[in-house]
């Protein structure tokens, strides 16, 4: 029934009338059953009273001219006029309703017909895609107007997701976001920076279409990421998480953004660009659940080592289980605009856990060559062997050796792997000289 309703409006000054006549709810849910049935049984009184004794349905040999359009133009609003005038819910205006309905539907085949498009169009970086899709959901990007799938071409970019009419290709200014990504993979990391609609010449920041706050001739839209204002075809009131307010405020409350800083962030989304520890070190002393994280990633480029030399872990593909967070296993201070929402929704922290518990039992229970590289603590010559990942142990930061975390707070004495390592090196001198 929205089709209806959608194909059905009319644009005159009966429209409110016409409007509330035709969005009635039982006037479509007592007429949804017969409506296409009863249309091929006109009687020939009906159709001279509609004036529609021409076969506007079939489609001729040639092209329409302009008189076949004036001519649909002419018997729509003669539908429409009847439609008023019928009796409401009556079995005729049901029947008309339906009639406007392929009149509507040609008019727009006629003023937008089918022609042979090409599957791929390139237009300012953008990869138009030619869809096959016939759904009524989609919105023209650039005209701003529900796409009817079923009649007409429409085109989709495959790199930042920019749909429109074809017929809209050529009017496109916007140049394809994916590029900017490409060529800029950072954030604006200033909360609204806002300049000021006079800076702006009173105009949207894209289109330059006049625009004020008191929406004449355009309603100004403030997009919360950029902090500049833009008309209503350029911003549509879409909503997304900003990444300044995430890192100076923790705040991941969605603000409205214009349609390009939408796509752009949706495609900066998983884009390990964020060094926390430069942009706001005092991030991490009040979330703790960053602490843990850190901690975790830490402990997971320790044991990186263990399954490069592993043939076992290797063939287990264990490092693929970080695969959609790669930066993971490459360093533990980048962080992506994803990684922070899951960090702070806990599912982050609960998947990384995991990992991490299957990670170590690999080294030091499922596979004899893991443990074998094991350390033991060198200062109490105690205990169970230890791994540079557990918790109860401390790292030597210049041979890396492992020991026991009070054993090695407690000695006074230097590293004894650091010590043996430079009386080997003193010994190799002395026997060069002697030589």
């Amino acid at each position: 029934s929205c089709v209806f309703v959608l194909l059905c409006c009319p644009r005159d000054q009966h429209k409110n009338t016409w409007h509330s006549a035709l969005c009635h709810s039982s006037l479509f849910s007592e007429a949804r059953p017969e409506l296409f049935s009863g249309t091929r049984t006109h009687s020939s009184d009906r159709t001279m009273d509609l004036g529609l004794a021409e076969d506007h349905f079939s489609r001729p040999v040639g092209s329409f001219v302009a008189s076949d359009i004036e001519q649909l133009k002419l018997a729509i609003e003669e539908c429409k006029k009847l439609i008023l005038e019928l009796p409401e819910h009556s079995e005729r205006q049901k029947d008309t309703v339906v009639k406007l309905i392929h009149l509507r539907l040609k008019l727009q085949e006629l003023k937008d017909p089918e022609e042979d498009e090409p599957n791929l169009r390139i237009l300012l970086e953008h990869r138009f895609s030619k869809e096959k899709s016939k759904s009524v959901k989609q919105t023209c990007d650039k005209c701003s107007t529900i796409i009817w799938g079923l009649i007409q071409t429409w085109y989709t970019c495959t790199g930042c997701y920019y749909r429109c009419h074809s017929k809209c290709m050529n009017l496109i200014t916007k140049p394809c976001v994916r590029s900017k990504v490409s060529h800029q993979s950072e954030y604006e990391l200033s909360i609204c920076p806002e300049i000021g609609l006079d800076r702006q010449d009173y105009r949207c920041a894209e289109c330059r279409t006049p625009i004020s706050l008191r929406g004449v001739p355009s309603e100004a839209r403030q997009c919360d990421y950029t902090g500049q204002y833009y008309c209503s075809t350029c911003h549509w009131n879409d909503t997304a998480i900003v990444p300044a307010r995430v890192i100076h405020n923790w705040e991941f409350e969605p603000r409205k953004v214009c349609r390009s800083s939408m796509r752009y962030l949706a495609l900066m989304l998983s884009r390990p660009v964020l060094r926390l520890k430069e942009i706001n070190p005092l991030l991490f002393n009040f979330v703790e659940e960053l602490v843990e994280i850190r901690k975790l990633r830490q402990d997971i480029l320790l044991m990186k080592p263990y399954f490069i030399t592993c043939k076992e872990a290797m063939e287990a593909r264990l490092l693929l289980q970080l695969q959609d967070r790669q930066h993971f296993v490459e360093n533990d201070d980048m962080y992506s605009l994803q990684d922070l929402i899951d960090i702070s929704s806990g599912r982050l922290s609960c998947s990384l856990t995991e990992i991490h518990t299957t990670f170590a039992k690999h080294i030091k229970l499922d596979c004899e060559r893991c443990q074998a590289k094991g350390f033991v603590c060198e200062l109490c010559k105690e205990g169970d062997i230890l791994f540079p990942f557990d918790s109860h142990t401390s790292v030597c930061h210049d041979c890396s050796a492992v020991f026991h975390r009070d054993c090695y707070y407690d000695n006074s004495t230097t590293c004894p792997r650091c010590a043996r390592m430079t009386e080997r090196k003193q010994d190799d001198i002395s026997d060069v000289k002697e030589a």
